[in-house]
């Protein structure tokens, strides 16, 4: 199968996804293509590249793993098969607890957490798409951070699963997880060196 093009009424499954080639990042949403290139800007890779220091950290030797984009998780709506799965992403940064949604081919099933770091061509669909899609699947916590703002906004799952309001933290302050007791990142450190300016 040739390459997808967006924006377009074809929609496509993991059995496409595993056909494109490797040096190519796509994200498939209910079906619908996104090319993920170029790579993200340096910026995106310096503050991801702090937090996942900070998270690998604090999750050293517990049983949830961390793991870094390009990492597949796949989001079935049911019991479908795995090539029938219409949802796959590629969050910056996810953490699974539960061991037996890893497989060889990535995570099957919602991790508990989930960092995305706004990019100028994705961030429309990561502070959109990527919430609500996070927020029906059961992810129970969802970071957006903000590198030019510098702020973090944190989602916590209810009891019902839905999203209460945003807390918001700004680059002088500590964002503590709600999911993760203990887990504090200070965001001085996060954002140091970075201009808010730079395009």
């Amino acid at each position: 199968m040739g390459l997808p093009v967006q924006n377009v009424d074809q929609k496509y499954t993991y059995s496409d996804y595993l056909t494109w080639p490797e040096e190519e990042r796509w994200e498939i949403i209910d079906g619908d293509a996104y090319n993920m290139s170029p790579a993200p800007l340096r910026i995106h890779q310096e503050i991801l590249t702090i937090l996942t220091s900070r998270f690998y950290n604090f999750f050293e030797g517990k049983t949830c793993k961390v793991y870094v984009s390009p990492f597949d998780v796949r989001l079935p709506k049911g019991d479908e098969a795995d090539e029938e799965i219409d949802t796959v992403v590629q969050p910056d940064l996810s953490v699974i607890c539960d061991p037996a949604k890893l497989d060889r081919w990535g995570c099957k099933g919602p991790p508990d957490l989930v960092v995305e770091i706004l990019s100028p061509g994705s961030a429309g669909r990561d502070m959109k798409d990527k919430l609500k899609l996070y927020e029906k699947h059961g992810v129970k916590e969802y970071w957006l951070v903000y590198p030019y703002e510098q702020v973090v906004e944190l989602f916590v799952a209810g009891n019902d699963t839905t999203y209460r309001l945003p807390d918001r933290f700004k680059n002088d302050e500590t964002v503590e997880s709600s999911l993760f007791p203990g887990l504090e990142i200070d965001l001085a450190k996060v954002f140091a060196g970075i201009d808010p300016g730079e395009a």
